[in-house]
Protein backbone atom coordinates (compact mmCIF):
# COMPACT_ATOMS: atom_id res chain seq x y z
CA UNK A 1 0.00 0.00 0.00
CA UNK A 2 2.80 2.49 0.34
CA UNK A 3 4.21 2.05 -3.08
CA UNK A 4 0.32 3.15 -4.13
CA UNK A 5 0.81 6.19 -2.01
CA UNK A 6 3.57 7.32 -4.36
CA UNK A 7 3.28 8.72 -8.06
CA UNK A 8 4.50 7.95 -11.05
CA UNK A 9 5.02 9.44 -14.36
CA UNK A 10 8.54 11.34 -15.22
CA UNK A 11 10.78 12.75 -12.72
CA UNK A 12 12.17 16.14 -13.28
CA UNK A 13 14.92 17.58 -11.08
CA UNK A 14 13.78 20.65 -9.15
CA UNK A 15 10.55 19.29 -8.49
CA UNK A 16 11.63 17.56 -5.11
CA UNK A 17 10.29 14.04 -5.93
CA UNK A 18 13.69 12.80 -7.08
CA UNK A 19 14.89 13.36 -3.92
CA UNK A 20 12.06 12.26 -1.74
CA UNK A 21 11.95 9.03 -3.63
CA UNK A 22 15.39 7.99 -3.18
CA UNK A 23 15.22 9.05 0.68
CA UNK A 24 12.42 6.81 0.83
CA UNK A 25 14.03 4.13 -0.62
CA UNK A 26 16.96 4.31 1.29
CA UNK A 27 15.04 4.84 4.72
CA UNK A 28 13.27 1.54 3.04
CA UNK A 29 16.70 -0.13 2.58
CA UNK A 30 18.09 0.66 6.10
CA UNK A 31 14.89 -0.18 7.86
CA UNK A 32 15.09 -3.77 6.09
CA UNK A 33 18.88 -4.20 6.83
CA UNK A 34 17.44 -3.26 10.66
CA UNK A 35 15.49 -6.16 10.78
CA UNK A 36 18.32 -8.47 9.21
CA UNK A 37 20.59 -7.27 11.72
CA UNK A 38 18.34 -8.51 14.56
CA UNK A 39 16.94 -11.84 12.51
CA UNK A 40 20.60 -12.82 10.25
CA UNK A 41 19.50 -16.81 10.40
CA UNK A 42 15.99 -16.14 9.50
CA UNK A 43 16.33 -12.92 6.91
CA UNK A 44 19.91 -13.79 5.24
CA UNK A 45 21.27 -16.25 3.01
CA UNK A 46 24.53 -17.99 4.51
CA UNK A 47 26.17 -17.55 1.38
CA UNK A 48 26.00 -13.63 1.49
CA UNK A 49 26.08 -14.19 5.09
CA UNK A 50 29.64 -15.28 4.85
CA UNK A 51 30.94 -12.37 2.89
CA UNK A 52 29.95 -9.54 5.16
CA UNK A 53 31.99 -7.08 7.07
CA UNK A 54 29.67 -6.01 10.26
CA UNK A 55 31.69 -3.10 10.56
CA UNK A 56 31.65 -1.62 6.69
CA UNK A 57 27.41 -2.92 6.61
CA UNK A 58 27.27 -0.70 9.73
CA UNK A 59 28.82 2.24 8.19
CA UNK A 60 27.26 2.09 4.91
CA UNK A 61 23.82 2.00 6.77
CA UNK A 62 24.80 4.73 9.30
CA UNK A 63 25.27 7.01 5.54
CA UNK A 64 22.09 5.41 4.02
CA UNK A 65 20.39 6.85 7.21
CA UNK A 66 21.92 10.39 7.19
CA UNK A 67 21.90 10.65 3.19
CA UNK A 68 17.68 9.55 3.60
CA UNK A 69 16.82 11.89 6.50
CA UNK A 70 18.70 15.00 4.36
CA UNK A 71 16.91 14.46 1.44
CA UNK A 72 13.65 13.88 3.09
CA UNK A 73 13.73 17.16 4.66
CA UNK A 74 14.82 18.49 1.13
CA UNK A 75 11.42 17.17 0.00
CA UNK A 76 9.47 18.04 2.53
CA UNK A 77 10.80 21.69 2.30
CA UNK A 78 10.77 21.73 -1.83
CA UNK A 79 7.58 19.96 -2.67
CA UNK A 80 4.42 20.75 -2.49
CA UNK A 81 3.20 17.47 -2.07
CA UNK A 82 5.19 16.13 1.19
CA UNK A 83 4.34 12.71 1.18
CA UNK A 84 7.47 11.38 -0.08
CA UNK A 85 9.33 13.34 2.73
CA UNK A 86 7.10 12.39 5.34
CA UNK A 87 7.47 8.95 4.68
CA UNK A 88 10.82 8.47 4.23
CA UNK A 89 11.23 10.01 8.04
CA UNK A 90 8.98 7.57 9.48
CA UNK A 91 10.84 4.85 8.04
CA UNK A 92 13.50 6.36 9.52
CA UNK A 93 12.23 6.72 12.88
CA UNK A 94 11.39 2.97 12.85
CA UNK A 95 15.06 2.41 12.22
CA UNK A 96 16.48 4.06 14.93
CA UNK A 97 14.39 3.08 17.36
CA UNK A 98 15.02 -0.58 16.39
CA UNK A 99 18.70 0.21 16.94
CA UNK A 100 19.56 1.49 13.69
CA UNK A 101 23.48 0.92 12.85
CA UNK A 102 24.15 -0.05 16.45
CA UNK A 103 22.47 -3.44 16.51
CA UNK A 104 24.95 -6.32 17.89
CA UNK A 105 25.03 -9.53 16.00
CA UNK A 106 25.76 -12.59 17.72
CA UNK A 107 26.65 -16.48 16.66
CA UNK A 108 24.25 -17.02 14.04
CA UNK A 109 22.93 -21.03 13.72
CA UNK A 110 23.21 -21.74 10.33
CA UNK A 111 20.30 -24.86 9.68
CA UNK A 112 17.72 -22.11 9.39
CA UNK A 113 15.10 -21.45 7.28
CA UNK A 114 15.62 -18.18 6.01
CA UNK A 115 14.34 -15.33 3.51
CA UNK A 116 16.49 -13.41 1.37
CA UNK A 117 15.91 -9.80 2.41
CA UNK A 118 19.98 -9.46 2.37
CA UNK A 119 19.68 -10.67 -1.42
CA UNK A 120 16.98 -8.46 -2.23
CA UNK A 121 18.38 -4.88 -0.97
CA UNK A 122 21.64 -5.96 -3.05
CA UNK A 123 19.99 -6.57 -5.94
CA UNK A 124 17.53 -3.79 -5.87
CA UNK A 125 20.62 -1.55 -5.30
CA UNK A 126 22.85 -3.22 -7.66
CA UNK A 127 20.06 -2.85 -10.67
CA UNK A 128 18.71 0.37 -9.97
CA UNK A 129 22.54 2.06 -10.06
CA UNK A 130 23.70 -0.35 -13.28
CA UNK A 131 20.23 -0.49 -15.33
CA UNK A 132 18.51 2.31 -14.74
CA UNK A 133 22.02 4.10 -15.83
CA UNK A 134 21.65 2.68 -18.94
CA UNK A 135 17.90 3.06 -19.85
CA UNK A 136 18.48 6.74 -19.29
CA UNK A 137 21.67 7.14 -21.29
CA UNK A 138 20.87 4.54 -24.37
CA UNK A 139 17.08 4.39 -24.05
CA UNK A 140 14.98 2.37 -27.07
CA UNK A 141 12.27 4.81 -26.29
CA UNK A 142 11.13 7.10 -23.85
CA UNK A 143 9.43 6.41 -20.67
CA UNK A 144 9.64 7.32 -17.28
CA UNK A 145 11.22 5.17 -14.65
CA UNK A 146 7.96 5.05 -12.71
CA UNK A 147 6.24 4.00 -15.60
CA UNK A 148 2.41 2.56 -15.14
CA UNK A 149 2.46 -0.60 -13.61
CA UNK A 150 5.91 0.07 -11.78
CA UNK A 151 4.17 -0.95 -8.44
CA UNK A 152 3.34 -4.40 -9.49
CA UNK A 153 6.62 -5.21 -10.45
CA UNK A 154 8.35 -4.06 -7.74
CA UNK A 155 6.58 -6.50 -5.72
CA UNK A 156 7.06 -8.95 -7.42
CA UNK A 157 10.60 -8.14 -7.55
CA UNK A 158 10.58 -7.92 -3.21
CA UNK A 159 8.55 -11.07 -2.79
CA UNK A 160 10.53 -13.27 -5.59
CA UNK A 161 13.80 -12.29 -3.87
CA UNK A 162 12.51 -12.71 -0.63
CA UNK A 163 11.29 -16.18 -0.85
CA UNK A 164 14.86 -17.35 -2.95
CA UNK A 165 15.92 -19.47 0.42
CA UNK A 166 12.56 -21.19 0.18
CA UNK A 167 12.19 -21.84 -3.41
CA UNK A 168 16.25 -23.18 -3.25
CA UNK A 169 15.06 -25.28 -0.31
CA UNK A 170 11.97 -26.75 -2.80
CA UNK A 171 14.16 -27.43 -5.73
CA UNK A 172 16.81 -29.07 -3.88
CA UNK A 173 14.48 -31.21 -2.35
CA UNK A 174 12.58 -32.14 -6.01
CA UNK A 175 15.84 -32.63 -8.26
CA UNK A 176 17.44 -35.05 -4.91
CA UNK A 177 14.86 -36.99 -4.33
CA UNK A 178 13.55 -37.53 -8.40
CA UNK A 179 16.59 -37.36 -9.85
CA UNK A 180 19.49 -38.55 -7.23
CA UNK A 181 19.21 -41.92 -9.00
CA UNK A 182 20.62 -40.89 -12.22
CA UNK A 183 24.33 -39.04 -9.97
CA UNK A 184 26.75 -41.27 -11.35
CA UNK A 185 30.69 -39.93 -9.66
CA UNK A 186 32.35 -41.03 -12.59
CA UNK A 187 30.72 -38.96 -15.12
CA UNK A 188 30.61 -36.18 -12.67
CA UNK A 189 34.48 -36.31 -12.44
CA UNK A 190 34.36 -36.66 -16.36
CA UNK A 191 32.30 -33.29 -16.87
CA UNK A 192 34.32 -31.30 -13.91
CA UNK A 193 37.60 -32.65 -15.92
CA UNK A 194 36.34 -30.06 -18.98
CA UNK A 195 38.18 -26.65 -19.45
CA UNK A 196 36.40 -24.15 -17.08
CA UNK A 197 34.97 -22.06 -19.94
CA UNK A 198 33.90 -25.17 -22.12
CA UNK A 199 31.58 -26.00 -19.01
CA UNK A 200 30.64 -22.55 -18.33
CA UNK A 201 29.19 -23.13 -22.05
CA UNK A 202 28.04 -26.94 -21.58
CA UNK A 203 25.95 -25.49 -18.53
CA UNK A 204 24.47 -22.31 -20.34
CA UNK A 205 23.17 -24.70 -23.35
CA UNK A 206 22.19 -27.52 -21.08
CA UNK A 207 19.89 -25.16 -18.90
CA UNK A 208 18.98 -22.76 -22.25
CA UNK A 209 17.47 -26.28 -23.61
CA UNK A 210 15.49 -27.39 -21.21
CA UNK A 211 13.97 -23.83 -20.21
CA UNK A 212 13.44 -23.85 -24.60
CA UNK A 213 11.09 -26.71 -23.59
CA UNK A 214 9.28 -25.84 -20.86
CA UNK A 215 8.65 -22.10 -22.03
CA UNK A 216 7.06 -23.66 -25.64
CA UNK A 217 4.77 -26.11 -22.10
CA UNK A 218 4.16 -22.61 -20.51
CA UNK A 219 3.01 -21.22 -23.80
CA UNK A 220 1.76 -24.07 -25.65
CA UNK A 221 -0.59 -25.74 -23.24
CA UNK A 222 -3.67 -23.84 -21.84
CA UNK A 223 -3.52 -24.56 -18.33
CA UNK A 224 0.45 -23.63 -18.34
CA UNK A 225 -0.26 -20.97 -19.98
CA UNK A 226 -2.49 -19.43 -17.45
CA UNK A 227 0.75 -18.74 -15.25
CA UNK A 228 2.74 -17.54 -17.79
CA UNK A 229 0.47 -14.90 -18.86
CA UNK A 230 1.25 -13.32 -15.57
CA UNK A 231 4.92 -12.75 -16.93
CA UNK A 232 3.84 -11.56 -20.24
CA UNK A 233 0.94 -8.78 -18.73
CA UNK A 234 3.68 -6.56 -18.82
CA UNK A 235 2.66 -3.59 -21.25
CA UNK A 236 5.98 -1.64 -20.79
CA UNK A 237 9.01 -3.06 -20.88
CA UNK A 238 12.13 -2.14 -18.70
CA UNK A 239 14.39 -3.87 -15.96
CA UNK A 240 11.83 -4.22 -13.97
CA UNK A 241 8.97 -5.72 -15.98
CA UNK A 242 10.97 -8.98 -15.82
CA UNK A 243 10.54 -9.79 -12.09
CA UNK A 244 6.57 -10.02 -13.17
CA UNK A 245 6.21 -14.33 -12.48
CA UNK A 246 3.60 -16.18 -10.78
CA UNK A 247 5.42 -18.35 -7.71
CA UNK A 248 4.21 -21.53 -9.20
CA UNK A 249 6.62 -21.26 -12.30
CA UNK A 250 9.28 -19.38 -10.90
CA UNK A 251 9.59 -22.94 -8.32
CA UNK A 252 8.46 -25.09 -11.32
CA UNK A 253 11.60 -23.49 -13.84
CA UNK A 254 14.15 -23.74 -10.95
CA UNK A 255 12.97 -27.53 -10.07
CA UNK A 256 13.27 -28.80 -14.11
CA UNK A 257 16.18 -26.29 -14.85
CA UNK A 258 18.49 -27.17 -11.55
CA UNK A 259 17.61 -31.52 -12.35
CA UNK A 260 20.33 -31.74 -15.39
CA UNK A 261 22.93 -29.49 -13.85
CA UNK A 262 22.77 -31.75 -10.64
CA UNK A 263 23.03 -34.99 -12.57
CA UNK A 264 25.56 -33.78 -14.63
CA UNK A 265 27.87 -32.36 -11.70
CA UNK A 266 29.24 -29.04 -13.37
CA UNK A 267 32.59 -27.53 -10.92
CA UNK A 268 31.10 -25.20 -7.89
CA UNK A 269 33.01 -22.24 -9.45
CA UNK A 270 31.04 -22.68 -12.84
CA UNK A 271 27.83 -22.79 -10.76
CA UNK A 272 28.33 -19.92 -9.34
CA UNK A 273 30.01 -18.02 -12.60
CA UNK A 274 26.89 -19.13 -14.72
CA UNK A 275 23.69 -17.81 -11.40
CA UNK A 276 25.44 -14.57 -12.19
CA UNK A 277 25.62 -14.27 -15.58
CA UNK A 278 21.64 -15.87 -15.23
CA UNK A 279 21.10 -13.21 -13.13
CA UNK A 280 22.62 -10.39 -15.39
CA UNK A 281 21.08 -11.48 -18.62
CA UNK A 282 17.19 -11.93 -17.74
CA UNK A 283 17.26 -8.09 -15.88
CA UNK A 284 19.16 -6.88 -19.22
CA UNK A 285 16.83 -8.88 -21.58
CA UNK A 286 14.07 -6.64 -20.50
CA UNK A 287 15.44 -3.20 -20.35
CA UNK A 288 14.16 -0.42 -22.08
CA UNK A 289 17.74 -0.37 -23.82
CA UNK A 290 19.06 0.90 -27.20
CA UNK A 291 22.06 -1.48 -27.49
CA UNK A 292 23.60 -2.58 -30.88
CA UNK A 293 24.81 -6.25 -30.80
CA UNK A 294 24.83 -6.68 -34.08
CA UNK A 295 26.14 -10.18 -35.83
CA UNK A 296 25.83 -11.44 -32.00
CA UNK A 297 21.90 -11.22 -32.05
CA UNK A 298 22.01 -14.49 -34.42
CA UNK A 299 23.96 -16.01 -31.32
CA UNK A 300 22.94 -14.58 -27.99
CA UNK A 301 19.62 -13.54 -26.26
CA UNK A 302 20.10 -9.65 -26.78
CA UNK A 303 16.61 -7.31 -25.67
CA UNK A 304 15.79 -6.49 -28.82
CA UNK A 305 15.11 -10.54 -29.36
CA UNK A 306 13.63 -11.17 -25.83
CA UNK A 307 11.42 -7.99 -26.58
CA UNK A 308 9.54 -9.39 -29.33
CA UNK A 309 8.99 -12.81 -27.39
CA UNK A 310 7.10 -10.28 -25.20
CA UNK A 311 5.26 -8.14 -27.98
CA UNK A 312 1.19 -8.50 -28.85
CA UNK A 313 1.95 -8.43 -32.53
CA UNK A 314 0.88 -11.68 -34.19
CA UNK A 315 4.27 -12.34 -35.50
CA UNK A 316 5.36 -12.62 -32.09
CA UNK A 317 3.23 -15.05 -30.85
CA UNK A 318 4.35 -18.28 -29.34
CA UNK A 319 7.84 -17.12 -30.72
CA UNK A 320 11.61 -16.65 -29.21
CA UNK A 321 11.81 -18.77 -26.35
CA UNK A 322 15.33 -19.25 -25.65
CA UNK A 323 16.73 -17.48 -22.82
CA UNK A 324 20.29 -17.27 -23.46
CA UNK A 325 21.42 -18.34 -27.13
CA UNK A 326 19.50 -17.22 -29.73
CA UNK A 327 20.25 -19.35 -32.13
CA UNK A 328 18.01 -22.31 -30.58
CA UNK A 329 15.29 -20.82 -32.00
CA UNK A 330 16.73 -20.57 -35.15
CA UNK A 331 17.77 -24.02 -35.05
CA UNK A 332 13.70 -25.34 -34.02
CA UNK A 333 12.31 -22.44 -36.01
CA UNK A 334 10.31 -20.70 -33.61
CA UNK A 335 12.49 -17.00 -34.25
CA UNK A 336 10.56 -13.89 -35.08
CA UNK A 337 11.94 -13.37 -38.64
CA UNK A 338 11.56 -10.24 -41.55
CA UNK A 339 10.46 -7.55 -38.64
CA UNK A 340 11.51 -4.56 -37.21
CA UNK A 341 14.10 -4.55 -35.27
CA UNK A 342 12.13 -3.44 -31.69
CA UNK A 343 7.68 -4.59 -31.37
CA UNK A 344 5.50 -1.66 -30.76
CA UNK A 345 3.29 -3.37 -28.42
CA UNK A 346 3.75 -5.47 -25.47
CA UNK A 347 1.50 -7.94 -23.41
CA UNK A 348 -0.87 -10.52 -23.54
CA UNK A 349 -3.67 -10.28 -26.94
CA UNK A 350 -6.80 -9.17 -24.97
CA UNK A 351 -5.25 -7.77 -21.96
CA UNK A 352 -7.33 -9.64 -19.53
CA UNK A 353 -5.05 -10.56 -16.76
CA UNK A 354 -5.54 -7.78 -13.44
CA UNK A 355 -2.95 -5.82 -11.89
CA UNK A 356 -1.79 -6.27 -8.29
CA UNK A 357 -0.07 -8.87 -7.10
CA UNK A 358 -2.20 -10.70 -5.23
CA UNK A 359 -5.00 -10.84 -8.01
CA UNK A 360 -2.07 -12.33 -10.22
CA UNK A 361 -1.57 -15.37 -8.19
CA UNK A 362 -4.87 -16.35 -7.28
CA UNK A 363 -5.45 -15.43 -11.52
CA UNK A 364 -4.24 -18.94 -12.90
CA UNK A 365 -6.42 -20.58 -10.67
CA UNK A 366 -9.80 -18.76 -11.47
CA UNK A 367 -9.24 -17.92 -14.94
CA UNK A 368 -10.44 -20.21 -18.19
CA UNK A 369 -9.19 -18.05 -20.57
Amino acid sequence: MLLKRLEGGELRFGEGRISGYIAVTLALLSLLGVCAFHFPEYLTTPELRAAYDANVLRTVMFVSLIISGSLGLLNFVRNTNKRAGLLAWVLIVIAIALGGHRVEVGDIPTDTPYIGLDWFILDLLGSTLIFIFIEKIIPHRKQAILRPEWQTDLHHFFVNHLIVGFVLLVANQFVSGAFGWAVERGSQELIQGINWYVQLFLVMLVADLVQYALHRVYHEVPFFWRFHAIHHSAKTMDWLAGSRQHIGELIATRCFVLAPIFVLGFDKSVLDAYIIIVGFQAVLNHTNAQINFGWLKYIIVTPQFHHWHHSSDKAAIDRNYAAHFAFIDYIFGTAVKGQKEWPQDYGVVGDYVPEGWLKQQVFPLRSKK
